[in-house]
């Protein structure tokens, strides 16, 4: 998340003294997330914002389905004093269970108001009540240099195949395919062709979603949106969709695809990743990036993984560079049981200021970067154990007080002219490896990012992104979205997993239970929402 120039930031920006004359204080923080790389705050960097605030978190993750976890706080009416729900925050609002941070804001916010600026109103919850119940986690006024989705290749693959065209799903399976008919083992273990992962939540990731984004769809969550009529389908409905998973079944009917991909759990399809002898995976950045890591720690550097942009067939654009302007995402919101939300509301506030924002991104001065001539540098030998090490993060601290707390987006500038965050085009590009840069060389890309449509290619999206329109938890709709992910999570493995003779049958029984469940009904009034949503951001 590279250098500047001009003067040093100041060393105590306004907001930076939330600790200073306070007594030390713990504040208990629920995330519906998993941060793998949490230190408990005995980090250089930890310490430092202990230092800096008076504030311990105590962090507790989630067992199993966070949205059971956040139902059980809504029942009772008990909850930490800070809480990330991810996409299930409507279940704490409709309990009434997150404050209003609005006035918070104005009063002990300066650092809040500065980071978001005009998109603060963005955070506003709805058309109907527009209190601000959580601080946006995306990075704000981003600039997007990577692709976040894909379809994933081992570039010793396209190595031996002469670099081959990647662009449809057919393209694809044929590189698969031809390599693991040439090198039936790995290091002594089978090749898996395309690794899967259906675990729980994460079958939307790597099975659900890249349906929607190989045949032109953006990343709206259940939704395709027309550009033009600005009018919601749930994805999965949609024909060319079917044919998409029509692939997917010739695909496991040829064993191209892991048969272990319906059964197995995150930690399983990680360790195989980081085996070196999976070939493929269909999936999100962040969910593979900490076994690639290992690969590239291992010197396996050939088995690590391009992205390439695939579509179904060549009357498809991917939309992964479509901007949805700021969308806020989710964040972090201070319950109505903490129990001082003043010093919660300013421990926050700290964490936008500028001292925060360099400290999370660039680590603490002298030691894991040096001042020179007024820029930030980070040494050579501490780049090599950014980029090698899974377990940085968790050593130093750096980029654990990211996401899902509030950041400035890559690209942002501070006051004297460097980066907030120490990501740069010039900086991603050093951070690839060899292999990597002699692939990308051989396609006559840069960066991945060269091999997609381009931002300009699209419109952006005036609703941000769909995902984030929130269903009220307690209307028949948000019962039948609930329904809908249910028969989704068990019929479109069943489907894949089918004989090709059963596959029409079985995807028309699939349709019929979409129906049943009031699939139709559910566009109509996430249709209302939507356009109340743009009315919001747009006014």
């Amino acid at each position: 998340m590279a250098t500047g120039c001009s003067e040093r930031p100041s060393e105590a920006p306004s907001g930076s003294a939330a600790g200073d004359s306070k007594p030390p204080v713990t504040l208990t923080f629920f995330s519906a997330t998993l941060n793998t790389q949490w230190e408990e705050m005995q980090s250089p960097v930890g310490q430092k914002i202990k230092e800096k605030t008076g504030v311990t978190l105590k962090v507790d993750y989630p067992v199993g389905d966070p949205k059971q976890k956040l139902s059980l706080m809504a029942a009772s009416n008990e909850y930490p004093d800070l809480i990330f729900a991810n996409n299930n925050v409507n279940i704490l609002v409709d309990a009434g269970g997150l404050v209003d941070l609005a006035p918070l804001i104005d009063q002990y916010g300066p650092n809040i108001k500065k980071l978001y600026g005009d998109n603060l109103k963005r955070l506003r919850w709805s058309k109907d009540d527009q209190s601000i119940y959580f601080l946006g986690s995306f990075g704000v006024n981003e600039q997007q240099w990577e692709p976040r989705d894909g379809f994933q290749l081992q570039h010793q693959v396209v190595k031996e195949l002469g670099y081959p065209q990647i662009k449809t799903v057919q393209d694809y399976e044929d590189a698969i395919k031809t390599y693991m008919e040439k090198h039936p083992t790995i290091d002594g273990q089978p090749t898996l062709g395309l690794s899967l992962l259906a675990d729980d939540w994460r079958i939307a990731q790597s099975v659900t979603n890249p349906a929607l984004f190989a045949t032109g769809g953006s990343d709206d969550g259940e939704w395709y949106i027309d550009d033009n009529t600005k009018k919601p389908v749930y994805h999965l409905t949609r024909p060319e969709e079917k044919e998409y998973f029509k692939w997917l079944n010739h695909m496991w009917n040829t064993g191209l695809i892991d048969p272990e991909s319906f059964v197995q759990k995150y930690d399983q399809y990680k360790a195989k990743i980081a085996s070196g002898r999976v070939l493929g995976i269909i999936d999100s950045k962040w969910q593979y990036s900490e076994p690639e890591q290992a690969l590239r720690q291992a010197g396996k550097e050939d088995k690590m993984y391009g992205m390439y942009p695939v579509v179904l067939n060549d009357k498809f654009k991917n939309r992964n560079f479509q901007s949805p302007g700021y969308s806020g995402g989710t964040g972090v919101g201070i319950s109505k049981s903490a129990k001082d939300p003043v010093r919660a509301i300013q421990f926050l506030d700290w964490l936008c200021s500028d001292e925060a924002q360099i400290l999370n991104s660039w680590g603490v001065e002298g030691v894991h970067h040096q001042v020179i001539d007024g820029k930030r540098v980070i040494p050579a030998d501490e780049m090599e154990k950014r980029n090698k090490d899974p377990q940085y993060g968790k050593k130093t601290g750096i980029g654990v007080y990211g996401y899902p707390f509030p950041q400035y987006g890559d690209g942002v500038k501070d006051p004297t002219g460097q980066t907030y965050s120490m990501k740069s085009q010039q900086q991603i590009i050093d951070s690839y490896t060899a292999v990597e840069k002699e692939v990308l060389g051989k396609y006559g890309a840069k960066m991945w990012m060269d091999l997609y449509p381009k931002v300009s290619e699209f419109p952006v999206k005036p609703w941000g992104a769909a995902w984030q329109i929130n269903i009220p938890q307690d209307s028949d709709g948000g019962l039948i979205l609930q329904k809908l992910t249910q028969v989704t999570r068990k019929r479109i493995p069943e489907i894949i997993m089918s004989k090709t003779a059963n596959f029409e049958d079985l995807w028309a029984s699939y349709q019929k239970e979409l129906e049943a469940a009031g699939v139709h009904k559910l566009e109509s009034q996430f249709e209302q929402l939507l356009h109340d949503r743009i009315e919001l951001f747009n006014d």
